[in-house]
């Protein structure tokens, strides 16, 4: 579980407002691609610096600064001084084990999200993005690489849609509705998991199974964490509490509701399977346990009476009256194969066999 717990004990100590960055530890440089545009004209900077984040403040149009990496700390606060970004904000885009929520502080909404994704080792992977919506700008921060974002940065670059055309609160929507339409590609994945899963512990569950289905519980813990909290972040912004977020933006918030509301049926319908899978699992071994007892006693019963009758002839008194029989052996052996066949014959009707 240790994958998905950030290291907070670093910050054990320090007073609030303490700029540590709590995620995993990366050798790659801070990535910024700053996005200027409106509905006539688009600008897109790669590579660019904390420096040129500052200049565009007061630009008109959307400016979005899509910041890659959280572990460049000095550089951040250095936005965050520019933007006005109260610290205690700072400090939770560093603090990357967030749950999903937003904040009002008035010239400005902090919003935070869990992208859930798998990773290169097809295990499921969950990270932090963390959202600035200000009246003419929007500020992303995430952890890793934004290849997720690819889609809205085409469209934007093809001005498909009507995202050119709409202010930053169009385009905070654009990404979120992005993120809880990329849980769907999850789910898909996870649910022909159990399919398969539900199929061998039903026909030859092993110890793998059970350690598969450890690990699925552990996924879907962790896929609720995520998700079930962004049902009322997405509730409040489609209620308007707030000037930044326009009256025809808000519908849109709507449709991103009703698909977090189906993500969240799906995931409550696949923990139900999980927890009867895991009562299958133990139903299946008690069954072939029983099974092989069964077995084991049935044969134990077959020999008991031609072990006692072994045992009877085995006896080595000089007087027993069936030593000199000349057909004595053949006698007492096909007793012996008689009560066996009755005795399975009897268990058969019985079906016990």
């Amino acid at each position: 579980m240790g994958k998905f717990m950030r290291k907070r004990a670093k910050k054990a100590g320090l007073p609030p407002e303490s700029l540590v960055y709590t995620g995993e530890k990366v050798d790659a440089k801070v990535s910024i691609t700053i996005i200027d545009y409106d509905e006539q004209h688009y600008q897109e900077r790669e590579k660019a610096s904390f420096d040129e984040c500052l200049l565009l403040k007061n630009q008109p149009g959307v400016t979005w600064i899509k910041v890659e990496g959280l572990h460049a700390v000095e550089n951040l606060e250095k936005l965050g001084e520019c933007y006005g970004l109260h610290p205690l904000v700072l400090e939770d885009i560093l603090n990357t084990d967030q749950r999903p929520k937003i904040e009002d502080f008035d010239d400005y909404l902090y919003i935070v999200l869990r992208m859930i994704h798998y990773s290169e080792n097809n295990e499921l992977a969950s990270e932090q993005i963390s959202l600035i919506l200000g009246s003419n700008f929007l500020i992303s921060f995430q952890e890793g690489n934004g290849a997720v974002f690819a889609p809205v940065l085409e469209r934007l670059r093809t001005s498909k849609g009507r995202i050119r055309k709409s202010g930053p609160d169009y385009l905070a929507y654009t990404l979120m509705d992005l993120i809880v339409d990329h849980y769907f590609v999850v789910l898909e994945k996870f649910g022909e998991a159990l399919e398969y899963l539900e199929e061998e512990v039903v026909k030859q569950p092993t110890t793998e199974t059970l350690q598969d289905i450890h690990r699925y519980k552990y996924d879907m813990i962790m896929l609720r964490k995520s998700v079930w909290p962004l049902r009322e972040v997405i509730a409040r912004l489609d209620r308007r509490e707030w000037d930044l977020i326009q009256e025809a933006t808000g519908i849109y918030f709507k449709d991103v509701y009703d698909h977090t509301i189906v993500a969240i049926d799906n995931i409550e319908t696949y923990r139900d399977i999980l927890s009867g899978m895991l009562d299958i699992y133990l139903s299946s071994i008690s069954n072939r346990l029983n099974g092989i007892m069964k077995v084991l006693t049935v044969i134990a019963t077959i020999f008991m009476p031609l072990t006692f009758l072994a045992g009877v002839w085995g006896m080595n008194f000089k007087n027993m009256p069936e030593l000199q029989w000349p057909w004595g052996y053949f006698m007492a052996l096909g007793l012996m194969i008689a009560i066996a066949l009755s005795m399975m014959l009897y268990f058969h009707k019985k079906k016990w066999l």
